[in-house]
């Protein structure tokens, strides 16, 4: 019996916005303080961390990627492995 691929593999730039959209919420929470201790400076490394997390997300959700997943690492893929 054969499973679906998972919704980040069979639509992976939509798993990639919502994990850019989790960060973009959290890293909200606590832009007031960055920017208040360096000013603007602290912004370009703001985008650096949305920038990674998104290219994370991308690569995480290619099927080739998730298969890797499932076989090496099972604690880090979308959906448990075949047993």
């Amino acid at each position: 019996m054969t499973q679906p691929a998972p919704t980040q593999s069979r639509h992976p730039w939509r798993a990639t916005l919502r994990t850019v959209f989790a960060v973009v919420v959290a890293l909200a929470t606590l832009l007031p303080y960055v920017l208040a201790d360096s000013s603007l400076e602290a912004a370009p490394g703001v985008a650096q961390v949305l920038a990674v997390a998104a290219a994370i997300t991308r690569v995480l959700a290619l099927p080739v990627v998730e298969t890797f997943l499932r076989d090496y690492a099972p604690w880090l893929a979308a959906e448990p492995r075949d047993l």
